[in-house]
């Protein structure tokens, strides 16, 4: 490689390198403790709770339902969801099926009896202000937008970085640290031995958070082209007010997604579904097709199966890039070697703004002894 195309490499890798360190450190310290972020909340919101009657068979979801909008009079319901190890239902309501977020109200129900499950205390608070910062600094798609930029920077460093490390490494065997040489250089060669060693882990978690900050997007195109194709002939005229049997729509739904799990419902009038129809969402059952989500339309007035439509590829790389980006699929071994990883990643982008800062030090004292000089 011509010394001149060299260069321009080192300039490409220095610079979307500082322009997005300060950025992915943040990300990098903020994502270790996420990728425990079921451990840590089990450590600090022990599950206390127990269903009322444990060997009692479960509530059906017409009478939770009816239970949560007698306990919020004159709101309607908008979503229903359903929480993986207990028997618990949450449904969230509105004062009209379209209303905003700030607008909803979530409870949680138990299925063996009907009562209130009481909220989380102070542990889950602490996880979501992380999860925020990490996901959007508290600026919402803006934020979320910024940082998939600062992830693409990374990306580009992490790949111009291994082209120089190519022609850093002609003269000297891979994984040599120069202990004899200055502290700038061992530096330099633990920045780059941990680079070239984590940078298929590190290119795999910079696209998928990349992947991930487009969630928004992603989502809104999903609903308004292939969601809408389903909906397209059933969609317009007022909101009706639901009368079929849900418990009876999600049992037609289950039939025609066979191996699937109930996720969550959304009501008619809400961002999810139609004006007239329950669309109920299921997802697979393996570590690979579970973040895989299926709709299926059903009339909410006379429970009819209108029909179901699969997730495009988009929502399909969408899905799989979450659990991947924290390494949510593997069990507790992924996720310490997720972390390590992580550690090892901070490590880099610190010690790259080390051997900046001393460069540009060592740079500014020959320019002035220079002057000094002359």
């Amino acid at each position: 490689m011509r010394a001149s195309t060299v260069k321009v490499w080192e300039l490409v890798h220095k610079w979307t390198s500082l322009i997005c360190t300060l950025f992915l450190l943040m990300l990098c310290i903020t994502g270790l403790p996420l990728i425990f972020h079921d451990e840590i909340d089990e450590a600090l919101n022990p599950d206390v709770w127990q269903p009322k009657y444990p060997q009692a068979e479960h509530l059906t979801l017409d009478e939770i339902l009816e239970i949560a909008l007698t306990n919020r009079e004159g709101e309607q319901a908008i979503y229903m969801s359903f929480d993986i190890l207990r028997p618990v239902i949450n449904i969230t309501s509105g004062p009209t099926a379209d209303a905003p977020s700030s607008e909803m109200h979530f409870a949680s129900y138990d299925l063996t009896s009907g009562e209130l499950v009481p909220p989380s205390d102070v542990g889950e608070s602490v996880m979501e202000f992380i999860l925020q910062l990490h996901t959007d600094m508290f600026l919402g798609l803006p934020g979320m937008l910024f940082l998939g930029a600062m992830g693409v920077l990374f990306v580009v460093s992490t790949i111009s970085g291994v082209v120089i490390y190519r022609q850093y490494m002609r003269k000297l065997n891979f994984g040599t640290i120069r202990r004899h040489k200055s502290t700038r250089h061992k530096w330099l060669d633990y920045h780059n031995l941990f680079g070239i060693v984590t940078v298929a882990w590190v290119l795999v978690v910079g696209v998928t958070g990349v992947i991930n900050t487009l969630e928004e997007p992603i989502l809104d195109t999903w609903r308004d082209n292939n969601l809408k194709q389903l909906l397209s002939e059933h969609q317009g005229g007022a909101i009706v007010e639901p009368s079929a049997s849900l418990t009876e729509a999600v049992k037609q739904a289950k039939l025609i997604a066979p191996n699937m799990t109930l996720q969550f419902v959304a009501f008619p009038g809400s961002k999810f579904s139609s004006n007239q129809h329950y669309a109920i969402f299921l997802h697979g059952n393996t570590p690979l097709t579970k973040e895989l989500i299926t709709p299926v339309l059903v009339d909410a007035t006379n429970g009819d199966v209108i029909g179901l439509t699969e997730m495009p590829w988009y929502g399909k790389v969408l899905s799989l890039s979450r659990p991947l980006h924290f390494g949510d699929y593997g069990g507790l071994f992924l996720k310490i070697l997720w972390a390590i990883l992580d550690i090892i990643t901070i490590i880099i982008l610190g010690s790259g703004l080390y051997l900046w800062y001393q460069k540009n030090k060592k740079t500014n004292f020959n320019t002035t002894s220079k002057k000094s000089a002359e």
